[in-house]
């Protein structure tokens, strides 16, 4: 008994060992299909980083006297350009970097967890680029021209184009990532973390947090704080929302399962 039990503990550790492995291989090759969709878009950008600058600029240069920026290191007018197009190579990709997380977990979930799964990928998608476009389109308008109206008359208002760049990453990245609060909210719900009922709840602690969240990921203003916190609260609401509707459907399932199952 103790060597068929030895030869079956041998066994199981060499499954284990070769699910491992194969997972770390699967895991290897998504991680290599992202990097060469965003290194060809990247190649693809390259040629019109300058443009790419001008756009992603124009928000703070129309506010700026002379409409001019400054650049205040020897490599800023080079490095500056190829650094934003490598980010928006990025942004651009995010479909793909997603889609490659999604089908790496997704053989481990059962058929209609996988029917859940996609929508979530999807609105996961949407958000995240309603979030740039957010902060392009409202955010930035709205900060750059209380910072300009708010500077004093003896100070003239010029910015490098290397801090500028560091600026705006922050606050993609941050909108990008915190319009995500919805699917987020929909799977702590999936996984049985907590109900929607228990969300409903939390209300006053997640509108707080949500400006606790914004003074960490947006500068030192209370503008952009708000204009963090308030979509993402809102967001918030969406997701308890969606959170209904799954688990009401889920519930659905689970009784149509059990009829199956008893006939």
């Amino acid at each position: 008994m103790s060597d068929e039990t030895t030869n079956r503990d041998k066994e199981q550790e060499e499954l284990a060992e070769g699910t491992l492995l194969s997972h770390l291989i699967e895991l290897r090759s998504r991680l290599i299909k992202i990097s060469i969709a965003v290194v060809g878009l990247f190649v693809i950008l390259l040629p019109f980083s300058q443009k790419i600058f001008v756009v992603v600029s124009r928000p703070l240069v129309e506010v700026l006297p002379g409409q001019k920026m400054i650049a205040t290191a020897v490599t800023s007018p080079l490095l500056t350009p190829f650094k934003l197009t490598f980010f928006v190579a990025l942004f651009v990709a995010m479909p793909v970097v997603l889609y490659q997380i999604w089908a790496f977990v997704a053989p481990g979930l059962y058929k209609k967890e996988k029917r859940f799964a996609f929508p979530l990928l999807g609105s996961s998608i949407i958000l995240f680029y309603a979030g740039i476009a957010f902060a392009y389109f409202v955010v930035f308008e709205l900060v750059f021209g209380f910072f300009a109206a708010i500077t004093p008359q003896s100070v003239e208002m010029m910015t490098d184009i290397a801090a500028y760049l560091d600026f705006i990453t922050k606050i993609f990245l941050a909108f990008g990532i915190a319009f995500e609060v919805p699917v987020a909210t929909v799977l702590v719900v999936w996984t049985g973390l907590t109900t929607p009922e228990k969300l409903g709840k939390a209300r006053p602690y997640v509108f707080l947090m949500a400006f606790i969240v914004g003074m960490f990921l947006t500068p030192p203003d209370v503008i952009s704080q708000t204009l963090l916190a308030v979509p993402v609260y809102l967001l918030y609401e969406l997701g308890i929302l969606m959170s209904r509707i799954f688990s009401r459907e889920r519930r659905g399932d689970a009784g149509e399962t059990v009829t199956e199952d008893a006939n």
